[in-house]
């Protein structure tokens, strides 16, 4: 395994006729040397590959690295860095720019002036984009968190309860399950705050009649889960359901679209022309959706106006339009789906039916 994700920087090496590259990254090193500490650096030569840590890490870098990674303790990573570029005479090395600070990118310059260092991107993120089979069972189990914990959450919901309430009470349901942690920070958005498509839970109360938006996730072995579902208290009057169906009949649309070789921007045409057609296009202002695995907001694939990553199988990534009214609400509905050969399956399992609790 570790070999594969490997050889795919090395390719990238030989196109750019480099002999090493290296990453700071914490996805980027987990993916490339299974370390899960939160300091250190990969570095990847035509033939070997080198986990630099600090003291504090090396027995666990030791433990969690595989064979094809041989883990070197140095008392600053970019000092080591330029150590092994003049072990290996370096002349020309990569980085993994957008995860490098332009000070670490002089330091390592000044350590190193016989490189010449050239800023690359996503060589590690789209071999991320599809998952494999290992992966695929770590992400599946954190959904399978998300979703017991809004089965759990459904009981709690009524008249009087504090959003920052459900939102404590959805971390620590999926951490006693096994959660490793969340995802992000929870999202729980009532009542006109429902409008906020990244609203914080707050001490505002649930009143009848309201609109609950929830948004989180789980993590596990690593890897997130990412669940959006949208419930009425007490009752919904006939504007609520009409907007609830239009929102969800743009969200099947988008998963339908979700088939390999599509753009993301074609699947997120799909959801979007529905919503747009209805008259809400303006209410509906963030993309459809994202990739996911070892980080909750991966790139590979992005579903939006502007994507043009195409899907392949293995990839994951959300389904998640919402319409958002200031003063009114808002309402989005979010799962999680695996592109597969001839279409995609729908990771995620809670009821999308519009639930009136409370």
């Amino acid at each position: 395994m570790y070999k594969r994700r490997l050889d795919s920087v090395r390719e990238h090496l030989a196109g750019a006729g480099a002999e090493l590259f290296w990453s700071s990254a914490a996805a980027n090193r987990r993916w490339l040397s299974g370390f899960t500490g939160s300091s250190g650096a990969v570095v990847i030569g035509r033939e070997k590959a080198w986990l630099l840590v600090d003291f504090r890490y090396t027995e666990q870098a030791g433990a969690e690295a595989p064979p094809e990674v041989e883990v070197v303790e140095v008392e600053e990573i970019h000092k080591g860095i330029a150590a092994l570029c003049a072990n290996l005479a370096v002349r020309k090395g990569c980085f993994d720019s957008r995860h490098t600070t332009y000070k670490n990118y002089q330091k390592l310059g000044e350590l190193a002036p016989q490189v010449e260092w050239l800023g690359v991107e996503n060589w590690v993120e789209t071999g991320r984009g599809r998952k494999d089979q290992a992966e695929l069972a770590a992400l599946s189990r954190a959904v399978e968190l998300a979703d017991v914990a809004f089965t759990h959450i459904i009981d709690m919901i009524k008249p009087g309860i504090p959003e920052r309430e459900l939102a404590l009470e959805l971390e620590y349901y999926m951490r006693r399950a096994g959660a490793e942690g969340t995802a992000f920070p929870v999202i729980v958005a009532s009542g006109p705050r429902g409008a906020l498509p990244h609203g914080r839970p707050s001490e505002r109360r649930l009143a009848a009649g309201d609109l609950v938006t929830m948004d989180f996730g789980a993590i596990y072995a690593g890897y997130c889960s990412d669940i959006t579902r949208t419930v009425a208290v007490g009752h919904c009057d006939a504007r609520q359901r009409e907007l609830y169906n239009l929102v969800l009949t743009a969200q099947l649309a988008g998963i339908e679209a979700v088939t390999p070789g599509k753009t993301g921007r074609e699947v997120d045409a799909a959801a979007r022309e529905i919503i747009q057609a209805a008259g809400y296009g303006a209410n509906f202002g963030h993309g459809l959706g994202h990739g996911i695995g070892l980080e909750v907001h991966e790139e590979f694939p992005r579903l939006s106006r502007t994507s043009e990553v195409m899907l392949q199988p293995g990839m994951v990534c959300s389904v998640e339009p919402g319409v958002y009214l200031p003063g009114w609400g808002g309402i989005r509905i979010e799962d999680l789906v695996l592109v597969e050969e001839k279409g995609c399956r729908v990771l995620t399992k809670s009821s999308k039916e519009l639930l009136v609790v409370g």
